[in-house]
């Protein structure tokens, strides 16, 4: 997060109260990092509102640059520009579909998620992040080099944020239910489940610092542990990752990411491994 250079920031032309713009000038106004704002439209003209926002974060300090575009559709705009600029994070502010909506097309924000190269921070509320919880949700089931790569960059960034805003960092992690038809004892009870988890975590606890009350392990799907962990807890932000599908063309993620989008109440910073960020890469720029 201390790295990001330049942001993009998705402005909504009916929502002149922008929630992506509140929080990327909070990260801004902490790593220096320069503002690109953005409206996709092609029918309207919106240069007089984005001189307005212009003008008010210049005389914040802020360095800025302005852009009204559109290619095909808002998503594949956001991924244009974002490469145009070259920016490592893109903020934009998350409306969920109507779920008939949602089962007839694939929603703009998902694909978002599944194209990018760089990271997306998804808004959804408007309360402030200071003294809140930010929760990082990793997979220590799968810990093959590329989830590894995968865990230690989402606890990156859940510091990062927690640093930046004065806020408490917690971590969690599913595990799956006990199965007495497992070939492994250890998968027979959930104790020793749990044990084996948590085994599986002391690595990078002690490499972050993460003590065993901020640390949980809990039994059942990762989709409903973390929107109950997200309330339980109240966090302000929520950082999970995304890994592609064997077999299937690196654009496709898992759908976790995805599923707790609209069932979190909490901000939604979503990452993928390097190596998926470098094809998406390729991608976006062919």
């Amino acid at each position: 997060m201390q790295a990001i250079r330049s942001i993009l920031v998705v402005i909504e032309p009916e929502h002149s109260e922008s929630l992506a713009l509140k929080r990327a000038k909070l990260i801004a106004g902490v790593t220096q990092a320069h503002l690109h704002l953005l409206v996709g439209d092609r029918k309207h003209d919106h240069s007089a509102m984005l001189g307005v926002l212009k003008a008010a974060l210049l005389a914040d300090g802020f360095s800025v640059t302005t852009e009204q575009a559109w290619n095909e559709s808002l998503h594949q705009t956001i991924i244009d520009v974002q490469q145009a600029e070259g920016c490592g994070l893109v903020v934009k502010q998350h409306y969920p579909d109507s779920p008939l909506k949602k089962a007839l097309l694939t929603p703009d924000d998902w694909k978002l998620l599944r194209e990018c190269p760089t990271p997306v921070l998804l808004v959804k509320t408007a309360g402030s992040w200071k003294d809140k919880v930010i929760l990082a949700a990793i997979d220590v089931g799968n810990s093959d080099g590329e989830h590894r790569h995968l865990h230690n960059t989402i606890i990156d960034h859940g510091y990062d944020i927690a640093i930046l805003a004065k806020a408490h960092l917690h971590v969690i992690s599913a595990h799956p239910s006990p199965m007495l038809s497992s070939a492994d004892p250890t998968f027979q009870l959930k104790e020793t489940i749990e044990a084996r988890y948590r085994e599986q975590c002391k690595a990078f606890q002690a490499e972050f610092d993460i003590d065993d009350a901020h640390l949980h392990i809990e039994e059942g799907p990762a989709d409903v542990l973390i929107p109950f962990m997200v309330h339980k807890l109240q966090a302000a932000v929520t950082v999970i990752g995304t890994v592609a599908r064997s077999g299937l063309s690196g654009a496709l993620i898992g759908n976790t990411a995805e599923v707790v989008l609209d069932s979190v109440e909490s901000d939604v910073l979503v990452l993928k491994p390097q190596e998926i960020e470098d094809h998406l890469e390729e991608l976006a720029q062919h």
